[in-house]
């Protein structure tokens, strides 16, 4: 078998405010997304939410089931966001053949049985980013290519924060049951991401940081807006926010970070903003 996985269990805002540094890393950091040949997986409680990678090298990875799913395959109740932040490749799906280059995405529907990732060059393999949410709806598998995204643009370089915001995987571009992503540019000279912060608490979110440069950070902030905590995390890190937490972070160079929802809400506009000065 060339899948692992754990699972995290959820906290309470009174538990997690409890916890130091070691916790806080233990309960939310993903530290290690891609492995060469495998299938990595995180299992949340929050929304029963999978975070992953499929990094294929030598060889080709299967989408396998695991034993948390109690399914006799990966997607008989789950639907699947792809997410490609490495070289080119190719994710084949019941037999259908998509090709995904850097940053380009696919949703796979519930109930596709066989889900194959590959590189298309062994020497300079793709890395896909994976989220799975259970489904209660099969729809149609879909490749969203970097021009077919909902884009916005937000922020301004005398705040630190002009940023592009892809919207791929969401309910204005394709249908999906609660699935959620999109990636977030930010613009040389600007560091922060999602300020005003906010929370939502029909919905829980992750996020992986990635194109942050060698040797630089980003601070990930979370918490409730009145008792904030902090995470640093490095380059191709992931973690996860509760419905109930800010997910804000400062980096010391500017990045890319990709975020993933899931919940009873489809609603991207559907927020409680935070006023800055009243972060605490």
């Amino acid at each position: 078998m060339t899948t692992s996985y754990e699972s995290r269990y959820a906290g309470s805002p009174a538990e997690v405010k409890q916890m130091d540094t070691v916790q806080l890393r233990q309960a939310f950091l993903i530290e290690k997304v891609f492995e060469a040949d495998r299938i990595s997986w995180v299992h949340t409680h929050y929304d029963r939410y999978l975070t992953g990678g499929a990094m294929p090298v030598k060889t080709a990875v299967v989408l396998e089931t695991i034993d948390l799913l109690k399914a006799a395959y990966f997607l008989e109740r789950r639907e699947l966001g792809i997410i490609n932040v490495g070289n080119d490749g190719i994710v084949e799906v019941d037999g259908e053949t998509f090709e995904l280059a850097f940053k380009e995405a696919l949703y796979i529907g519930k109930g596709r049985e066989r889900v194959v990732f590959r590189s298309k060059d062994a020497s300079q393999p793709a890395k896909f980013y994976l989220n799975s949410t259970p489904a209660h709806h099969s729809y149609p598998t879909r490749k969203v290519a970097r021009s077919e995204a909902e884009v916005v643009t937000l922020g301004a370089l005398e705040t630190s924060n002009h940023r592009t915001i892809n919207k791929l995987l969401v309910n204005s571009v394709l249908p999906t049951c609660q699935l959620q992503m999109g990636m977030t540019e930010l613009k040389p000279g600007s560091v922060w991401n999602t300020m005003p912060a906010h929370t939502h608490d029909r919905r829980m979110e992750v996020y992986f940081y990635f194109e942050v440069p060698e040797g630089q950070s980003v601070c990930h902030f979370m918490g409730q807006p009145q008792e904030t905590r902090h995470i640093w995390m490095q380059n191709e890190q992931a973690v996860i926010s509760p419905p109930w937490s800010v997910h804000s972070g400062a980096g010391t160079s500017n990045y890319t970070f990709i975020w993933g929802m899931a919940g009873e809400n489809l609603d991207y506009g559907d927020m409680d903003h935070c006023k800055i000065t009243d972060l605490r």
